[in-house]
């Protein structure tokens, strides 16, 4: 089971990337990836061969360590979180009681990789990349738990599968919960760094970010990583709002995949249709509007469960 979640995850990463670029030039009325294979759908492989091939340079003043123990630690974490994913009640790997508190400490280890790799490369660029990118994520992990709070009230429990059954039995936590539930997703948008929150890859002042000097397959090693965050985040969320696999109770795993690939279309659709907002206006968002908002819903839904409570 591990092996083939793991070997279905890069396949889905490769026509992610296809997907993506199809979908952006619709959108944008140009032409994407159409040249290699039928539709193009052999591009995929021709850009993983090219970057599988590619001279890997390392600096002259980096700290070789770190920076090849870098890329290979943030691919690990985005790996493993998928364990305690649930794809039906009989399709997991892991079936952990704290699989949410599993999830939110695996991706907050996640930021260690992207800080190595910015230090590692003796870069001030790197360097300065690495430091906004992971003042970002830690600020939207904070909404982000603050937003699960609410759900591991209604639902009484931190096991994923158990929260899936729970809104099957009642309704999803969408309906009751939309506000923090749009939070979560633009949320979920700053955690992954994706548009419009790319903070770290600002051309005009950073290039490309904190990879810039990686190439090759240790750069592969980073953009999967990152495709890898964005099904596992969108995986969580169809667990904490769109009630998981359920859907009449008809091929769990296949529905469950299906509404990753609605949310995924999302991260595509935004990133064509919204511009980049500056780093500034990133950090007031989280800190400013979405801390107190999801801090004040959830002592409304505690306070709505403490009397509901006392009346039964």
């Amino acid at each position: 089971m591990t092996l083939l979640t793991l070997i279905f995850l890069i396949i889905s990463v490769a026509f992610f990337t296809l997907a993506e670029r199809r979908v952006m030039g619709s959108i944008q009325r140009r032409k994407g990836p159409n040249i290699t294979g039928f539709w193009g759908v052999l591009q995929p492989f021709a850009d993983a061969l090219k970057l599988i091939v590619k001279e890997i340079i390392l600096p002259k003043r980096a700290n070789k360590f770190l920076f090849l123990l870098a890329p290979f630690l943030t691919l690990y974490f985005s790996f493993i979180g998928w364990a305690v994913i649930p794809f039906s009640t009989k399709s997991f790997i892991v079936n952990l009681n704290i699989g949410i508190l599993y999830l939110l400490i695996v991706s907050s280890f996640g930021v260690y990789g992207i800080l190595l790799s910015g230090w590692a490369s003796n870069s001030k660029y790197a360097f300065l990349a690495s430091i906004r990118s992971v003042a970002q994520a830690i600020s939207y992990e904070v909404s982000i738990a603050l937003i699960i709070l609410p759900i591991i009230l209604m639902s009484g429990t931190l096991n994923l599968i158990h929260i899936v059954l729970i809104q099957q039995q009642i309704v999803w936590f969408c309906f009751p919960l939309f506000p923090l539930c749009i939070i979560f997703f633009i949320s979920i948008l700053a955690e992954t760094n994706r548009t419009p929150f790319d903070l770290a890859e600002a051309e005009a002042e950073l290039v490309a970010g904190y990879n810039i000097e990686y190439s090759g397959i240790l750069f592969a090693a980073f953009f999967l990583g990152e495709y890898s965050n964005i099904f596992l985040m969108s995986g969580l969320f169809v667990i904490l709002f769109f009630g998981g696999w359920g859907f009449f109770g008809i091929l769990p795993e296949f529905i469950f995949s299906v509404k990753i690939v609605f949310i995924a279309f999302w991260f595509i659709f935004v990133r064509a249709n919204v511009p980049r907002y500056r780093f500034d206006q990133l950090m007031v968002i989280g800190w400013k509007v979405f801390l107190p908002f999801c801090l004040g819903f959830f002592f409304f839904i505690a306070g709505l469960d403490k009397v509901f409570v006392n009346l039964i």
